[in-house]
């Protein structure tokens, strides 16, 4: 089964030859290099590109790294470092693609995980002094988004974010109705081998061995992690988090109560960050509309792909409200958005009574699950997994009836209905329809 992923392959089509580093980041497994190598690899084909003027390579294959062995021979083509981290020799790579091209034709090169060669900030500079050369690199970490690598770069890079399977790209592979699919997405998630496999008991066991031999592993190596314990500890509690409030003090107190560790709040908040840079987890910050400011705590987080944080839980903890939520974020963010947490502060009457015998009122934050902004366009969203009531159908609009400008207010649930708007103009869309249709500024 092939997924198309036509939105992030129209992205990268749509900065073909503009000068600039296209780097496509990611999860490892959301499916960046597949991405590259064979769908846009096989759209350059189609539009005349020869063969040869495409260089694929890739940084973890030793057998592409194989192919360096004949350039400089008496250098390394590893270059080892701390006893378990190799970086590939830059020069050597630099040889090879000299070796494979000209000055006079027009080439495309497709570096997978470019994070591993040894200096690749200068190589990519030196390649973008090539006007005949049109890069594309993936990468498994932030790296590439951190300010350092911003300023190396001098604004000549240009970001494509790849998520797992978004609802929509999994039904293209699903024998069945939205409904039966929506049972097996929010427990094994959108990875795309995943999303494949047959056996319930087959992705289970990847998805979890995923956690521990990859995503963990991969963390402790690279940012030299002596408390690994406390690391993997941090990850249940973030996957036990997800569509709840979060400060740093909050999982720090968690530590010291039900598994009885001493950590501190710099050694949490660092390995936040690391899962964030892993692109394990995104953090969603809380903004203030009327206030019209960010709040620095709490923040929300929530997982890249589901079935990770399911599989993290070992499958314990499967809450549809949370996870309806956490998909619906990712949604957000697959359409282009970016997405914030919402919160608007209201006077609200309460039953006390003052001196004066009148009703005495009360400053109270609402929540607004969302805030998604692209351009010129916002939208507010609430997630509701059952609207059936009506003091229900209140408490879910109600933050949304104290914002007063005219942007798009919705509320997302799994209603069974078409969408419809009450008196105040907020619309209500299934969650299917929300999912699967797509405008959902219109």
């Amino acid at each position: 089964m092939e997924y198309k992923r036509d939105v992030y392959l129209g992205r990268i089509i749509d900065r073909k030859q503009n000068g600039l580093i296209k780097v496509i980041t990611g999860a490892r497994r959301a499916g960046k290099s597949y991405l590259m190598n064979e769908l846009y690899y096989k759209h350059l084909l189609n539009c005349g590109v020869p063969s040869s003027s495409i260089i694929r390579f890739a940084f973890d294959s030793d057998e592409d790294i194989d192919l360096l062995e004949d350039y400089y021979p008496d250098e390394d083509t590893k270059i080892w470092k701390d006893g378990d981290i190799f970086y590939v020799n830059s020069k050597k790579f630099r040889a090879y693609i000299k070796d494979k091209t000209n000055d006079v034709d027009n080439y495309y090169l497709l570096l997978d995980e470019v994070q591993l060669l040894d200096g690749f900030i200068g190589t990519l500079n030196s390649f973008l002094r090539h006007k005949n050369f049109d890069v594309y690199v993936t990468g498994s970490n932030s790296r590439f988004l951190s300010s350092d690598i911003a300023t190396e770069f001098k604004s000549r890079s240009s970001v494509v974010h790849v998520l797992p399977l978004s609802f929509s790209e999994y039904m293209q592979g699903f024998d069945g109705n939205p409904q039966d699919a929506w049972k097996e997405y929010v427990i094994t998630g959108g990875i795309p081998l995943v999303a494949q496999m047959t056996s319930d008991d087959e992705k289970v066991s990847y998805l979890k061995s995923l956690c521990e031999e990859t995503y963990l592993k991969d963390i402790i190596i690279h940012n030299r992690i002596k408390k690994k314990t406390e690391l993997a500890d941090t990850f249940d509690v973030l996957a036990s988090m997800i569509g709840t409030p979060v400060n740093i003090s909050k999982i720090t107190n968690t530590f010291k109560s039900v598994v009885s560790k001493d950590i501190t709040d710099d050694t949490v908040a660092n390995f936040v960050e690391y899962f964030e840079d892993a692109f394990v987890v995104s953090k969603a910050k809380k903004y203030n509309i009327k206030g019209r400011k960010y709040i620095g705590s709490p923040f929300k987080v929530y997982f890249e792909d589901i079935g990770v944080r399911n599989a993290r839980l070992n499958f314990r903890q499967i809450e549809e409200t949370h996870i309806m939520e956490n998909i619906i974020y990712n949604e957000l963010r697959y359409r282009g958005f970016n997405v914030d947490i919402g919160e608007v502060n209201i006077n609200e009457r309460t039953e006390r009574i003052d001196v004066n015998g009148k009703n005495i009122y009360a400053q109270k934050a609402l929540e607004v699950d969302f805030i998604a902004s692209k351009g010129a366009q916002k939208l507010y969203i609430q997630s509701a997994l059952s609207m059936e009531e009506k003091d229900k159908q209140l408490q879910e609009k109600k933050s949304l009836y104290y914002i007063n400008d005219s942007f798009k207010k919705i509320v997302v649930a799994k209603t069974g209905l078409k969408p419809s708007y009450d008196e105040k103009g907020i619309v209500t869309i299934d969650l299917y329809d929300f999912l699967l249709g797509e405008d959902i500024t219109a």
